[in-house]
């Protein structure tokens, strides 16, 4: 029997209709998360855009929902190189999911945009699980930056600072797993308009398989469906053990996302 929910040509993702759907209110929510606390959310040309020098992440700066012909997606792209490099960024990125037009990979290459990761979206479909983690405080901070910046390879300093803004917005839900006197990981998330995001499961190496990245995953949905949201999701690399520990946590694979990034570097002079 068919799930009706599904797309027939790939039965794992949703079909088109609804992934378009959710990929707009998940869009949303991530240009909403990106923008706190002193971002802008706007439009260049045919893209939804979010921009934001105090976020050191490419959630805060990046561009989504290229919607248009094959010339306005073109001149989109163009447009959105100044504009990231008018706030400092040496890359521009745009994540294209089913709100982007189908042509973009040939558009983004004619541009010199190149596709740099490829990731599903993810939607939890599981009862809430009790979770044995606590809430993340003021004095987490130092450990958390720690955690996320040998993750991402960022400066902790600045992630610290960043990550001292969103655990001031009631927006933002953190839940952490002490190990000792020190972190053992932390999970963030975002809610917006009924839709939370998981963005951040971070597990210290030593403590890996242990369950915790799952107590991590249980309590940060727990408390951005106490905040309010319907829906909850999350972005992960397509394929692999972050595909499978999704699956093992409750999710569902939505619809594929490809991040195109191009260097503005030069522009910057």
């Amino acid at each position: 029997m068919v799930d009706p929910l599904r797309d027939p040509d790939d039965p794992e993702l949703l079909d088109p209709y609804r992934s378009r759907e959710l990929a707009g209110l998940v869009e949303a929510a991530r240009l909403a998360s990106g923008a706190v606390r002193y971002g802008k959310v706007g439009r260049v040309g045919c893209a939804r855009v979010v921009v934001n020098r105090d976020n050191p992440l490419p959630l805060g700066n990046h561009a989504c929902a290229l919607d248009g012909s094959s010339a306005e997606v073109a001149g989109t792209l163009l447009r959105l190189e100044q504009t990231f490099a008018d706030v400092g960024r040496a890359e521009a990125v745009v994540y294209a999911s089913p709100t982007t037009v189908a042509e973009i990979e040939g558009i983004a290459d004619d541009a010199g945009w190149y596709a740099v990761e490829e990731s599903l979206a993810v939607v939890h479909r599981g009862p809430v699980r009790a979770s044995t983690v606590r809430v993340a405080a003021d004095a987490d901070l130092a450990g958390m930056a720690g955690l996320l910046a040998d993750d991402l390879g960022a400066d902790p300093a600045r992630l610290a600072r960043h990550l001292g803004q969103r655990l001031d917005d009631p927006r933002c839900a953190f839940v952490a797993v002490d190990d000792g006197d020190r972190l053992a990981g932390f999970a963030a998330g975002f809610v917006e308009h009924g839709v939370g995001l998981v963005e951040h499961v971070v597990v210290r190496p030593a403590r890996r398989r242990r369950g915790v990245g799952s107590a991590l995953v249980n309590g940060v949905v727990a408390a951005l469906r106490d905040a309010g949201a319907l829906l909850v999701a999350a972005h992960v690399a397509e394929g692999g053990g972050g595909e499978r520990f999704a699956e093992a946590c409750d999710f569902d694979a939505g619809y594929p996302v490809t991040a195109y990034a191009r260097r503005v570097d030069e522009l910057l002079d």
